[in-house]
């Protein structure tokens, strides 16, 4: 067996092992957060297992487990489609890895306020979430509907996790206490906030907007020191009406100190805008996910 055939069958198994390496690793998260501080608090369930269990509560006759597998049928199907079949077989192994990490977890957290927990919990879950979904897979649930929206309208994940589980919270408030209801909610917005930042915040490009006298200097700079495309657009003084090159340009975040140190050299009085990017497409410095 030559050792271009072993390199060749080496890189798609190397990337089969740390999908699933990441995926096992979010999995035991989110199975700590459940099993060490959702349980043990009574906090409402968030996603589609807190979908299952408002119907089975309303219906009792009805199986969560159950439920719980035909609330997701029409996501996966949704995922052969709309996503690709790559993500749809990570998923179902994400699902099956999932679920076997709530059963094995168990573990004892020694903490009884509950704010604390709901804090903590929103933490440790939101951690393992956005692990998950740094994979090529889901866990199943909203991970695949948050997917779906994040191609198809630009609805970030962490958002739409928020926004369903308000609404199972909405029905549960008629179910459960309302103390209970609020706590769950933190936990659900702390979630929520931890899952945009392990996905798309540590990744995040800035823009930046340089207009400078010496814009040719600069830019000469970008492209020799940070190895970085940018345009040069023609702007005008609103009030004195002179000619001026503006410099546009998308850095990651580790680059921005540089580029700051490139502006502040040739040109210390340059008018300078940085902002935050959802998400760019594009060659090298491009963020999107990577379902």
């Amino acid at each position: 067996m030559s050792l271009m055939y072993l390199q060749t069958l080496w890189k798609p198994l190397r990337q089969i092992v740390w999908n699933v390496i990441l995926l096992t690793a979010g999995s035991a998260a989110c199975a700590v957060a459940i099993n060490g501080l959702l349980i043990p608090q009574r906090f409402v369930s968030g996603g589609f297992t807190g979908l299952a269990l408002a119907f089975h509560y309303l219906v009792p006759w009805l199986s969560v487990a159950v439920l719980y597998f035909l609330f997701n049928v029409p996501l996966f199907i949704a995922s052969w489609f709309l996503v690709n079949r790559r993500f749809f077989l990570y998923s179902v192994v994400g699902m099956m890895i999932f679920s076997a990490a709530v059963a094995w977890v168990q573990v004892t957290i020694p903490l009884e306020d509950p704010l604390l927990s709901a804090l903590l919990a929103g933490i440790i879950m939101g951690a393992g979430s956005g692990v998950i979904l740094r994979s090529l897979g889901s866990a199943g649930g909203t991970d695949i509907l948050s997917v779906i929206l994040l191609q198809r309208l630009s609805v970030q994940p962490g958002t739409t996790f928020l926004a369903f589980n308000v609404v199972i919270l909405a029905v549960c408030v008629f179910l459960f206490s309302l103390e209970i209801v609020l706590y769950t909610l933190i936990y659900m917005y702390v979630s929520s906030q931890i899952i945009n930042l392990v996905i798309t915040g540590l990744s995040q490009r800035k823009a930046i907007f340089i207009v400078s006298l010496q814009w040719e200097a600069i830019s000469r700079q970008i492209l020799q020191e940070i190895h970085r495309g940018l345009t040069v657009l023609h702007g005008e003084g609103g009030y004195s009406g002179s000619q001026r090159r503006v410099l546009y340009t998308v850095v990651t975040f580790r680059e921005l100190g540089l580029l700051k140190q490139i502006i502040r050299r040739e040109d210390p009085g340059a008018f300078v805008v940085v902002t935050d990017t959802r998400e760019v497409m594009g060659h090298r410095i491009g963020n999107q996910p990577h379902w």
